[in-house]
């Protein structure tokens, strides 16, 4: 079984789906306080400078994103949510692009290339550096790069099945509210989560997985703070900071490992390539 193209068949269903086109126009402004803190920490250096907005979705970050600069470019590989992006921002140069070949894009033009909400997880290992070496590609000497990457010490990693089970209230009202939605969703996330069980794969620094997200619709890769700090360095990008989902604290440069859900990694792309 080729995993890289299973992984591709799997998300780009989810990613077509109604239920994720829903959800994307649905959740406006940051995803987490450390996606904020991320974000503040690069502005001043790229404020007014062109900016690369890689899978862009449906927009999510385009209003956060056009307000540091105008000379704006963003892409996605999924031509529904592309197409939906475009609707709700016209004007704005939007182009469907698979992250792995930007070939069309110009080397060493963008001083800030972002890959927001964990998307470069939806892709296998190999295909993950290639992106990363894409995203570095099109970034001029001294500029930034920032992706966010699901954590394999989180509490996320491996979510159970027992997560779509409703929260209980004394509010019956809500309950059944709440319960209503579970039964809505069981036949999808049943058939998901036991269809995908085939695909859950560990190695060394990082993980593929399942998760609860889209009724358990989505198999991503999960990786270790200090994996990705060495995929960083492999690649000849200097990290400056790591942020966690859950606040808006830098995580120490000794720490060996986080609890967030999700890490934002922010790499600076050196003015001469490192020895």
């Amino acid at each position: 079984m080729n995993l890289g193209k299973a992984l591709d068949h799997v998300n780009q269903s989810a990613w077509n789906s109604r239920d994720a086109r829903r959800e994307f126009t649905t959740h406006p402004g940051w995803s987490d306080p450390g996606e904020r803190a991320a974000i503040e920490w690069v502005a001043s250096r790229t404020r007014g400078q062109p900016i690369l907005d890689v899978g862009v979705g449906a927009g999510r970050t385009v209003p956060m994103l056009t307000a540091l600069s105008s000379d704006y470019t963003a892409v996605d590989y999924t031509h529904r949510l592309i197409d939906l992006c475009k609707e709700r921002h016209p004007g704005l140069d939007l182009r469907w692009m698979d992250a792995r070949d930007m070939s069309a894009l110009p080397s060493g033009h963008y001083a800030f290339v972002q890959f927001s909400w964990n998307g470069i997880d939806c892709v296998d290992y190999d295909d993950r550096m290639r992106i990363l070496q894409e995203m570095k590609r099109v970034t001029r000497p001294g500029g930034l790069i920032l992706f966010s990457s699901h954590n394999r010490e989180g509490p996320g990693y491996r979510e159970p099945f027992s997560r779509i089970f409703p929260v209980f209230t004394f509010n019956p009202l809500k309950l059944g509210v709440r319960t209503m939605r579970t039964l809505r969703r069981l036949p999808a996330a049943s058939y998901n989560y036991l269809r995908h069980a085939r695909l859950t794969r560990d190695f060394d620094g990082y993980s593929i997985a399942t998760a609860a997200a889209h009724n358990f619709g989505i198999v991503i890769v999960y990786t270790t703070l200090a994996h990705e700090r060495r995929q960083i360095a492999d690649l000849g990008l200097e990290l400056e900071a790591v942020f966690g989902s859950t606040d808006t604290q830098r995580i120490p440069d000794d720490a060996a490992s986080s609890d967030a859900w999700w890490l934002h990694f922010v790499a600076r792309k050196p003015e001469h390539p490192l020895a």
